[in-house]
């Protein structure tokens, strides 16, 4: 079991621990269970007290257990919490550090609670696309009242504990502790003097029997909803977090229950939901390799320099000024490097203007910041990432030359997107030391880092819900960008086929908003897209030069046709092991390109489309006598999981 149970004194101590964050798990459940049994038995115990083990009081439902039968079966924490209730010894719980979730709600059910100032609470359920299933939305207005509760369950934020304590009338916390490290001796103190109070079998306070009312009634909820529907977009989860407070205003605590139970089921049916917990455990199945064990050495990175002084350049710097990390920007010409200072001081700046960075931040991370025009000062660097011209032969000389100046053991990066890493590592004597990083524009705002291994790079080193469409994409990132990688495949592979539009617009000079014009138009200092009579000239007299002749396209096509390209290639990208599992390209995609956060990524989208479905519509598409029929030639993966009636995730 993955909870202790000790006697202290007359008090029996339950801990629940379950790392990382005590999670309430099956082992935990029964271990608080018979802890409760054990402890109610013995005549010797007076008071009964719950936390939590290490750096946690509770993180709430054990990830491990999403999506299984060991998540429901008894005792579920329905269970649990009710045999807090009903214990004939008081129950104390010491919360600290971290409360979410079932942790709270677990925390609620007790008679009393005690935190440590600086917990963090959160009811984070709405993140997954789901309310508290526990008994939250009805307990929770009960003791801090209903706009604040409401405001904690439909945001998901972490509140400080201190901060809660300081709400009018609140009844959360009996009592404050003094800090994390008097924690267990001031419950154990708390405990006895709970013990002697109710020595004469007066009855423990429960929160379920707190009165629970909104002096507005109505039209609070009904302001709330609106408020709650213009913000919630594509999520179900929200208002229906709203629908369950308002029952506990309205309702008996057991028919609130039922609700919230009923609310919180059918929400667990959802695609959105579905969508919202892949990602959850994609985000953390990407940081676990298969073939990098978890006891891998790791290199120590007190230092960076950067080679290249641009936009990307600019914005991996800040990322490491921002982790607090002294970076070295290296360039060629004093110029370059003027401009790229001032582009960070602005960027910086424009956040202390709008309250997101405090000034002394602001000035503590650009004095981290250092220039150079010579690779002799950045030798001593841990880690080199150049952000250089996408051109082997620009590659090649850098690389030679951070051979020759870096200290033996620095790591070197290559921010490449395109350009194979292994090439570049065979420019060095040291390959085990090259690795690709590229960071996602902008970078120092983009979460997104694609780290990609050579072969001897050792391993401790639309209304579908697009922000924007793959033409405005474009003009964002730069069109010369594609146009000079489609130059060099077509040297690669001659006769290539593919639309030559694009590799036009550029012919005309329009790579985009740096240039003031891409497939749209734009004013200076403006991103608006605006339409470019030019370009609907230039389409035109292209597709009559082709004899392409117009036909309409619905709405269905456009997303297939952009989503199940990228599901083919990604089937490519696995069946080569370039992307060791199909979730780690779902959260390239939500995180790096704005894949809409509720569809989960393009592989889920595919897996819940069908993939039989995007197959056929593969076929149908390579059947356009305007299509490239290769192109729309089913993935070898793709095909055979079709096959065996499976999917990718």
């Amino acid at each position: 079991m993955t909870a202790e149970y000790k006697i202290i004194g007359d008090v029996a101590v339950i801990t629940m621990s379950n790392p990382p964050v005590n999670g309430l798990g099956l082992s935990t459940r029964v271990g608080i269970t018979d802890g409760l049994t054990k402890a109610n038995a013995d005549a010797a115990v007076k008071a009964i007290i719950i936390t939590g083990a290490g750096k946690a009081f509770s993180g709430g439902a054990d990830i491990k257990e999403f999506g299984s039968s060991k998540a429901v079966q008894e005792p579920n924490l329905l269970s649990v919490i009710r045999a807090c209730e009903n214990s004939a010894k008081p129950v104390l719980a010491a919360v600290h550090t971290v409360a979410m979730g079932g942790g709270v709600e677990l925390a609620l059910g007790c008679h009393y609670r005690m935190a440590a100032p600086g917990c963090k609470v959160a009811l984070p359920e709405v993140k997954l696309g789901l309310i508290p299933g526990a008994g939250a939305t009805q307990r929770l207005p009960r003791v801090i009242g209903v706009e604040p509760a409401l405001n904690m369950i439909v945001s998901g934020e972490a509140i400080n504990s201190e901060m809660l304590a300081m709400l009018p009338g609140q009844k959360l916390f009996d009592r404050m502790a003094t800090s994390v490290e008097s924690l267990a001796a001031e419950a154990l103190a708390y405990a006895k003097e709970l013990a002697a109070q109710h020595a004469d079998g007066s009855p423990f306070p429960l929160v379920r029997n707190l009165p629970c009312k909104h002096p507005q009634g109505d039209a609070y909820f009904q302001f709330a909803r609106n408020m709650v529907k213009g913000m919630a977009k594509n999520f179900p989860a929200p208002p229906k977090c709203v629908d369950a407070v308002e029952a506990a205003t309205k309702k008996k605590f057991e028919d609130g229950m039922v609700l919230e139970r009923e609310i919180f089921t059918n929400l667990m049916m959802t695609p959105e939901s579905r969508a919202l917990r892949h990602i959850f455990m994609a985000d953390r199945a990407a940081s676990k390799i298969a073939d990098v064990p978890e006891d891998t050495p790791k290199r120590n990175i007190a230092s960076v320099a950067v080679i290249g002084a641009g936009t990307m350049g600019g914005g991996i710097s800040m990322n490491f000024l921002n982790a607090g990390i002294p970076v070295k920007m290296l360039e060629m010409k004093q110029e370059a490097l003027d401009r790229g200072i001032a582009t960070i001081r602005k960027n910086y700046e424009s956040q202390v203007k709008k309250g997101k960075l405090k000034q002394d931040k602001y000035e503590q991370r650009m004095a981290l910041l250092s220039t150079t025009l010579s690779y002799d000062d950045i030798g001593s660097a841990d880690l080199v990432i150049e952000a250089v011209f996408e051109e082997m032969g620009v590659k090649e000389t850098v690389f030679k030359k951070l051979d020759e100046v870096m200290k033996p053991g620095a790591i070197l990066a290559s921010n490449t997107s395109t350009l194979d890493v292994n090439k570049i590592a065979a420019f060095t004597k040291r390959p085990e030391d090259v690795v690709g990083m590229h960071f996602f524009s902008p970078a120092n705002v983009m979460k997104l880092l694609e780290v990609v291994r050579g072969a001897k790079t050792s391993k401790d080193v639309e209304k579908f819900g697009f922000a924007m469409g793959p033409f405005r994409m474009g003009d964002l990132a730069g069109n010369d960008i594609g146009w000079a990688i489609r130059k060099r495949r077509n040297v690669e592979r001659p006769g290539m086929k593919y639309s030559k539009t694009a590799d036009l617009l550029c012919e005309m000079g329009r790579f985009g908003q740096k240039t003031g014009a891409g497939w749209y138009d734009y004013q200076a200092g403006k991103r608006d897209a605006i339409p470019s009579a030019l370009v609907v000239e230039m389409i035109e007299k292209h597709r009559a030069a082709e004899g392409i002749t117009t036909r309409k396209i619905s709405d269905e096509e456009i997303v297939q046709r952009l989503v199940f390209a990228l599901v083919n290639e990604a089937a490519h990208i696995l069946e080569e092991g370039i992307a060791g599992k199909a979730s780690d390209i779902d959260m390239v995609y939500l995180t790096g390109y704005g894949f809409p956060i509720f569809r989960g990524g393009p592989m889920l989208y595919a897996d819940q489309v069908g993939l039989f479905n995007v197959a056929e519509a593969m076929k149908r598409f390579a059947k356009n006598p305007h299509d490239d029929a290769a192109f729309w030639q089913p993935a070898p993966l793709l095909a055979r999981l079709v096959a065996d009636g499976k999917t990718f995730n």
